[in-house]
């Protein structure tokens, strides 16, 4: 079967790449704003948008003109590579997959693609590789690249140059091991199995809160946009970057375990965004325990549930496996042994007790149990090809298409 899979690498540009680089995805910017505000005006105008072939046209006499000489110093296919987001954007807005396409800012997600391997030279014997206009690059080789080139994605995060290198190749059908295993995802403990074995919580942010939290109030004290304020602004990226390196370290470690020794995991399908909304209601009707809310958003959030079950439907897929997710509704209020469904069965948020036949255990274990039966009834329903209303996004993984987005 065919896999995708991306491999990303730090760069380690000279002084005149990076200058390329910061005008390469500037370029990419520009265009990408300037035809969506082209776009916008046709729709305001009443009339029917650009596809990508009229935009083309656009680029062109941008890249032509007098005032946006400029943009012939850039790589073309990057520009062009531009629209074709843009163009993608619109489609998932108008397919309710996403919001409507927003303005770029300079210093947030600053990042250009060569779409063509022909373009593309690597040179992994010497760790270096070459892109159009900027010659050839040396990049960190932390593994080996797998499969032939597709596309390459050079993208700028906290001071630092990266690579992604898309590939594609050819791989062995896998064939699934081990067991069926049903995921409670919680706060107390990050994830609990129904075999018993749970994850504690690695709390990245809670770790470098107070940290960060001297960070910004320095960075709040200096004149915006001078020296020590970009020094202070650098600090408080820094820290952000070890937060976020550090929970997408613990979710591949945990998701790669689980994956590779279970064939099917039941999830729950949680809706991270509804459940991490703020309670602070409006000045007429405000909320009620504001501040508790609050602290329970930022614990949900720091747990990184959402990326977690993203990494776990790719990593299942690699591995011939299944990601069954079901709706979490009373998962914890119903008793495995007697089947009783009460809010009485769990008078704390650890411990279940049914109220019916006594039975007793940790909730959050009764909830992965649950969660378990549900995803073999849910299984065998697919199987069958019998209806069963489906949750909301559940996907279950196809070990013929497994792709990873990075």
């Amino acid at each position: 079967m065919q896999r995708l899979q991306a491999f990303k690498f730090e760069l380690r540009p000279n002084g005149q790449q990076q200058r390329q680089m910061r005008r390469f995805a500037g370029s990419c910017r520009f265009v990408f704003n300037k035809a969506l505000a082209l776009q916008k005006d046709l729709y305001e105008r009443g009339e029917k948008k650009l596809g990508y072939a009229g935009l083309c046209k656009e680029l062109t006499q941008w890249r032509n003109s007098p005032d946006t000489a400029w943009l012939a110093d850039a790589p073309i296919h990057p520009l062009q590579q531009t629209l074709k987001d843009l163009e993608r954007a619109y489609f998932n807005f108008f397919a309710k997959r996403a919001d409507f396409p927003r303005f770029k800012k300079k210093g947030q997600h600053d990042s250009f693609r060569y779409p063509d391997p022909k373009q593309i030279k690597l040179d992994a014997a010497h760790a270096r590789l070459f892109l159009p206009k900027l010659g050839w690059l040396r990049y960190r080789r932390s593994r080996d690249v797998l499969g032939a080139v597709k596309n390459i994605t050079v993208s700028l995060s906290c001071g630092k140059w990266f690579v992604s290198i898309q590939t594609e190749r050819e791989v062995e059908q896998p064939i699934p091991s081990g067991s069926a295993v049903g995921i409670d995802m919680g706060i107390a403990r990050f994830a609990t199995l129904s075999d018993g074995t749970f994850y504690t919580p690695l709390g990245s942010f809670k770790r470098h809160e107070a940290t960060l939290r001297r960070a910004q109030r320095a960075m709040s004290r200096k004149t915006k946009f001078s020296s020590n304020w970009k020094k202070a602004k650098a600090r408080v990226q820094h820290i952000h970057t070890r937060i976020g390196n550090a929970r997408r370290d613990y979710l591949h470690k945990t998701s790669t375990a689980i994956s590779q020794n279970h064939a099917m995991v039941c999830i729950e399908d949680l809706q991270v965004r509804n459940m991490s909304k703020s309670a602070a209601g409006t000045a007429d009707a405000p909320g009620r325990n504001v501040r508790a809310k609050s602290g329970l958003n930022k614990s949900i959030l720091d747990q990184g549930w959402f990326e977690f079950r993203r990494q776990l439907d790719y990593k299942m897929a690699w591995n011939g496996g299944w990601l069954v997710a079901v709706p979490p509704q009373y998962t914890s209020r119903t008793c495995p042994c007697c089947g009783h469904v009460s809010a009485d069965n769990r008078k704390t948020q650890a411990q279940f007790a049914c109220v019916e036949c006594g039975f007793e255990e940790n909730a959050d274990l009764v909830g992965a149990i649950n969660v378990l039966r549900a995803g073999h009834a849910r299984f065998a329903c697919e199987v069958s090809g019998a209806v069963m209303p489906p949750a909301a996004g559940t996907r279950r993984s196809d070990s013929g298409a497994a792709q990873c987005h990075t």
